[in-house]
């Protein structure tokens, strides 16, 4: 595509696949987002261990980037241990909470649930184990339902 011209020195917003690229081939320095600092993520992560529900991420690709720009520019974030700590941590809480909701709603046997806040990532790490047990649940639920025949069956 047709990107640039660049100006030497002078910061520019562009996609993360090219700026991963210009810093692999040592042309470019990473400037990372806003969020991406210790005390921004700390607060976070504070704040999503206090609260029952998901709290609203900085990012909804929090995760990508994060391993992203620590794989490929660690050298351009300040702190970058920490800040892998706090997203790890972060990260932690909030797929212990989203198990925790997932047993609860299969223990009370319900037939849908509201998820604020989660991103495609974390929806993904449970995806699976969900759809199988609202599978499993519904083959329950029609096995034992009164007044079916009795050779009616799924295969």
């Amino acid at each position: 595509g047709d990107l640039g011209p660049f100006n030497p020195g002078l910061p520019v917003e562009v996609p993360v696949w090219l700026a991963i690229n210009l810093k692999q081939r040592q042309k470019c320095r990473l400037i990372p987002p806003e969020w991406m600092d210790v005390e921004k993520l700390g607060e976070i992560r504070d704040q999503e261990r206090k609260e029952d529900t998901f709290t609203l991420m900085p990012s909804p690709y929090y995760m990508e980037l994060t391993k992203l720009l620590l794989n490929y520019a660690s050298d351009n974030i300040p702190k970058a241990d920490e800040i892998r700590t706090l997203v790890k941590d972060t990260w932690d809480t909030r797929i212990a909470k989203l198990r925790l909701s997932a047993d609860s709603f299969v223990r009370q046997q319900e037939a849908h649930a509201k998820l604020d806040n989660l991103t495609l990532m974390e929806i993904n790490t449970t995806g699976a184990f969900l759809t199988q047990a609202l599978d499993h649940m519904y083959k329950l639920r029609t096995n034992l339902q009164p007044g079916e025949s009795a050779h009616s069956q799924d295969f």
